[in-house]
């Protein structure tokens, strides 16, 4: 029995590419980035097409209008969350690496909504600790996490305490390529996510579920 998920991709899938071409296509520069970044051979960070769609599609449901991408690579989930808001919305992009968000920024200037994404380049847990302090707890209504494994509990207490009642979290990558069935495996980073995957689904604060979409894909409402 196989255990292992993957983002689409990594593989040629039929059936996956199926449901891709079967749903609302992506932005010109939303496949323009995707192209470009896999080309970056040794850098793969990159959110699933089925998982920032899926993002998208929440986002627009809901109306929101403040989002949280914690991880922003070369910008693939924050132009999908910044196509998806209406144009007084706001995305604050967390993350550290200039090299990247500079690649980030010239798809955000392409498609039209730079104005709508606040690039923050500092640890994400200080900057999502200051939007706390600063007075807006409970105000944001969804939050994409995709960064570093070891801050993924911090991120998710930080973003529960600034995400509004009702409001949404989505986790990447939360199956860990299949990782998080290998009891020999004790690496931080399955360890982490386990940890994390454990924590929500025994939280009263939400309702979660967690899904085989990408690398294991999981949604937490704010109860």
């Amino acid at each position: 029995m196989s255990t292992e998920v993957k983002k689409s991709y990594y593989q040629e899938n039929p059936l996956l590419n199926y449901c891709i071409n079967s749903s609302t296509p992506m932005h010109p520069v939303q496949q323009k980035l995707a192209k470009e970044t896999m080309e970056m051979t040794q850098y793969r960070m990159m959110g699933a097409p089925e998982v920032v769609s899926l993002n998208a599609l929440f986002i627009r449901n809901m109306g929101a209008k403040k989002v949280i991408d914690v991880g922003v690579f070369t910008g693939a989930s924050s132009l999908a969350a910044a196509l998806a808001l209406p144009e007084d919305g706001k995305v604050l992009a967390c993350d550290v690496s200039e090299e990247f968000t500079k690649r980030a920024e010239k798809y955000w200037e392409e498609a039209g909504v730079r104005n709508k994404v606040e690039l923050v380049l500092a640890p994400a847990t200080e900057t999502l600790q200051q939007r706390i302090d600063s007075g807006e707890e409970g105000t944001y209504d969804f939050a994409f996490i995709d960064a570093d494994k070891p801050n993924y509990t911090n991120y998710y207490e930080l973003c529960l305490k600034l995400i509004r009642k009702n409001g949404m979290i989505a986790f990447d990558n939360t199956l860990w390529s299949g990782r998080v069935l290998d009891e020999n495996d004790t690496s931080e980073g399955t360890m982490n996510i386990k940890s994390l995957n454990k924590l929500i689904s025994q939280d009263s604060r939400v309702s979660a579920v967690l899904m085989n979409i990408g690398d294991g894909l999981t949604l937490v409402v704010k109860n």
